[in-house]
């Protein structure tokens, strides 16, 4: 592989008006075009059935973006915390805190801000701790919604100027490239600690 050819893919950050996170990079020859939209399906497993919804938005206002997802889940909210650092393999560990409070675990997320933009083995997936909704910041800094009802959500994306493109394609789908560093698995350390992880026992979302 040509060394500096790579680095100079890297550094491209913007696709057209799409900005890209420092966590995630298409591969070299860019099976997927980053671009801003959303797109919505059925989740299947036994007999669940459950409307997702995913969603790539550029990075100026992605943080925004993912708050205000979280506004429809209500005032009691359950957090995994997902991490990838230090595997060699697409397993990644959960640590998961019940009952914390919406504007709490909000203040907290603003607090690490810059991880979880910019740390490409740093995920979150945040449920009502009353219904069936979730909303998944995942490392590859795209959001993700399950619920029985959407609508509330697709007008957050609305608002935002996210629009619904039926045939977009994601990062995740196609090969990509992560990023992250030691400081940055050492700031996940602190936003699980800061949550209320703190003895990292993994433990899986149900």
């Amino acid at each position: 592989m040509n060394t500096d050819l790579l680095t100079r893919h890297l550094r491209v950050k913007s696709y057209g008006a799409f900005t890209l996170t420092d966590a995630v990079r298409p591969a070299l020859d860019i099976p997927v075009r980053p671009r801003q939209g959303y797109r919505t399906e059925v989740f299947r497993e036994g007999g669940l059935r459950l409307p997702v919804l995913t969603a790539a938005v550029s990075s100026e206002a992605l943080f925004d973006v993912f708050l205000d997802l979280l506004k429809p889940l209500g005032d009691t909210l359950h957090v995994v915390l997902e991490s990838s650092h230090g595997e060699r393999t697409d397993r990644h560990s959960d640590f998961r805190r019940n009952h914390i409070d919406a504007p709490v675990l909000a203040s907290h997320f603003c607090e690490f801000e810059e991880l979880l933009l910019n740390d490409g083995c740093t995920g979150v997936a945040v449920m009502s701790a009353r219904r069936p909704l979730e909303v998944q910041f995942d490392e590859h800094k795209q959001l993700t919604v399950y619920a029985p009802d959407l609508r509330p959500f697709r007008r957050v994306l609305r608002d935002h100027g996210v629009g619904r493109k039926g045939k977009l394609r994601f990062l995740s789908e196609a090969e990509h490239l992560h990023h992250s560093s030691d400081a940055h698995g050492d700031e996940f350390e602190q936003l699980a600690l800061r949550i209320g992880v703190a003895d990292f026992h993994p433990v899986f979302s149900d």
